[in-house]
């Protein structure tokens, strides 16, 4: 489609540095279409303040805000807790498993507007480019996607604040706050700036904003007790919560104690290496908790099957596959190996560590009477010789060959 041709835009629209100078920038660039903003509420609070006034002040014709905390947790987050999906050992995804989620709101609202194109503020650098684009065509394949980071002369982030300031438009940071973060139910992430070089050590007490570090949490635990029905958590310390309430407090007993402060170096989809400090409180305790779950709920085989799938599954995720056969065939493993994941965990929080603190499951795999170092009357020690002979039978035969080729 010519650029001519395209009257109407949806921009994915946070209010963030990228998004506000995208609408007058698009508005001089396509003709001066109509642009539709459309902000995706998972969960970012006051980022959400003044965004309507400050849409329509820079050009946009409306502003959509979609509140889709329910369903980002329900939906999205939930599924990657059950199946223990984690981006190369330490990422919790929280970036990641909101894009999908994102993209395909934004189709329905492009077809309800009659848009002839959506728009989105992602970097060429970046993993949400991908995410974004990837739902967007499982739902629209044949929609028009603008990408202003793929056709402008802006080079940097000093560039944007640049073209902000001579087009008057309001700004939250400035060039020495101008972190690149992601705020969510979830989590908060932080690049750029000074976390651009490995060797530094980040300024915690100056970006923290979900928690405190572990040297300022209390110096006293704190216990708490999570129930699970099928691999979610429905209850803390005997209270029901729904998801969003579960999230939300947990991030603050977990922010409170130091937990969930992640540094890492991660591999991008796009080939290059990527630092980032991410605040996860909430997510890294249902997580853990969970896992421990499934060590007396599951049997073997499952759970060694299931620690590959995990991988794969937060894989897919981060490389914008949600809405693929694989991860709904993976998530259909996981919904059944989740049946019997049921009970309580509890744990104790101490200065940024998770340290288990009993659990219990009516499915429980665990046998204290077979598995004690006392007497009992269910496990006969003298059949574990007749098993080690036949278990060790292909090596004890190629011990003889090989002594009989050596002679």
């Amino acid at each position: 489609m010519k650029k001519e041709d395209i009257k109407k835009v949806i921009l994915a629209y946070s209010g963030g540095l990228d998004t506000s100078i995208i609408i007058p920038w698009l508005k001089e660039n396509y003709n001066n279409c109509e642009v539709v903003a459309v902000s995706a509420d998972v969960g970012q609070e006051s980022e959400l303040d003044g965004l309507e006034e400050k849409a329509i002040a820079t050009g946009a014709s409306k502003l959509y805000i979609l509140d889709l905390k329910d369903e980002f947790v329900e939906d999205y987050i939930y599924p990657c807790m059950k199946a223990n999906a984690v981006y190369e050992g330490v990422y919790l995804l929280g970036t990641a498993f909101a894009r999908p989620l994102i993209g395909q709101k934004l189709v329905e609202i492009a077809l309800k507007e009659g848009a002839d194109a959506i728009c989105h503020g992602c970097t060429g650098k970046g993993n949400d480019q991908v995410r974004f684009e990837l739902a967007i065509k499982a739902f629209a394949p044949d929609m028009p996607i603008i990408a202003p980071w793929r056709e402008w002369d802006i080079k940097s982030r000093d560039e944007e604040i640049d073209y902000a300031e001579s087009h008057n438009i309001p700004l939250k940071i400035n060039r020495e706050t101008n972190y690149s973060k992601d705020k969510n139910l979830w989590h908060l992430s932080h690049e750029g700036l000074d976390l651009e070089d490995p060797m530094n050590e980040p300024m915690y007490d100056k970006i923290l904003e979900m928690g405190v570090t572990p040297e300022k949490a209390p110096d006293t635990p704190t216990y708490i007790t999570l129930t699970f029905e099928k691999g979610i958590p429905v209850a803390l310390n005997g209270e029901k919560l729904g998801g969003q309430a579960m999230v939300k407090k947990l991030n603050e007993i977990g922010g409170a104690n130091g937990i969930g402060i992640i540094d890492m170096v991660e591999n991008r989809l796009v080939g290059m290496k990527s630092r980032g400090v991410y605040e996860t409180p909430g997510g890294t305790i249902l997580y853990k908790a969970h896992e421990l779950l499934e060590t007396i709920c599951l049997d073997k085989a499952t759970q060694h099957y299931k620690q590959g799938v995990a991988q794969k599954f937060g894989e897919l995720l981060y490389d914008g596959q949600w809405f693929t056969p694989l991860r709904e065939a993976l998530s259909a493993f996981v919904d059944k190996t989740s049946e019997t994941v049921t009970g309580e965990v509890k744990l104790k929080l101490y200065k940024g560590n998770i340290i288990p603190a009993g659990m219990n499951s009516p499915y429980t795999l665990y046998s204290e009477q077979i598995a004690s170092f006392g007497e009992d009357d269910s496990y006969d020690q003298n059949d574990s010789a007749g098993f080690i002979n036949l278990y060790g039978l292909p090596i004890k035969v190629k011990a003889q060959m090989d002594a009989k080729t050596k002679k």
